[in-house]
């Protein structure tokens, strides 16, 4: 198995993102510029609709711009393949979802082993590392349960497994405790500090929630597609 990800410098330069609606076209976001340094903590708030969901994809590669452009450690995104972008995405970026997307016919440890069967991983490496990241997240006993057997405190760990499976730079959560009740996003948000201080990776957090937010060291605030408020704590 490859090192990890080394964590990477990202810039949004004046970034627009419209789509075609069948009444009028909407402006998802609106010259936005941001530089995200390596290891950083970063939260994304602001009212539904303000564009966030369209930022994290643009971040995660997901999506591209209308105008403006996405640089990753300096080199503009758009000028890359769409076999590069995806070998990007797929051991660079590791994605954790509101709703989890398990997939409902394969077991806790086969969903963990999933990002490195596509990334070409042996069988014995991914075993040995799907199993590794379950103890990281206290689900040995679970591996071998399928989503409807967990709970959603536990699907969430799962989910949060897979997204290291490749040791990405970047973790990218959209709304990772939306689902979950206090004592299981307290567990939740606990693990993700404690995997992205243990990696270097830079992590952003999109969350309606402010004691989730308060858990980073710098807070975005968006609205009506661009950025608000951007601020660092000491």
């Amino acid at each position: 198995m490859n090192a990890s990800s080394p964590a990477p410098t990202i810039e949004i330069v004046r970034v627009s993102k419209r789509y075609l609606a069948t009444t009028a076209p909407v402006d998802a976001l609106r010259e936005i510029s941001l530089t995200l340094e390596p290891g950083e903590r970063i939260s994304v708030a602001g009212p539904s609709g303000c564009g966030k969901t369209t930022l994290m994809n643009m971040l995660g590669l997901l999506d591209t711009p209308t105008s403006g452009e996405v640089r990753w450690n300096g080199r503009p995104v758009g000028g890359r393949s769409e076999r590069e972008r995806a070998h990007l995405r797929l051991t660079g970026i590791g994605f954790i979802f509101q709703r989890f997307y398990l997939l409902p016919t394969m077991t806790a440890r086969e969903n963990v082993e999933l990002p490195m069967r596509a990334a070409g991983v042996a069988r014995a490496e991914r075993v040995r590392r799907a199993n590794e990241l379950l103890e990281e997240v206290g689900l040995v006993p679970r591996a071998g349960s399928f989503p409807h057997q967990l709970s959603g405190g536990e699907e969430q760990r799962v989910a949060i497994a897979r997204a290291l499976a490749n040791r990405p730079g970047l973790l990218l959560a959209d709304e990772p405790t939306g689902e979950l009740d206090s004592a299981a996003t307290e567990t939740v948000l606990a693990l993700i500090d404690s995997v992205g201080s243990a990696s270097g990776a830079t992590v952003v957090t999109v969350t309606h929630n402010p004691e989730v937010a308060a858990r980073s060291h710098r807070h975005i605030t968006m609205r009506d597609g661009r950025v608000v408020d951007d601020r660092r704590e000491d």
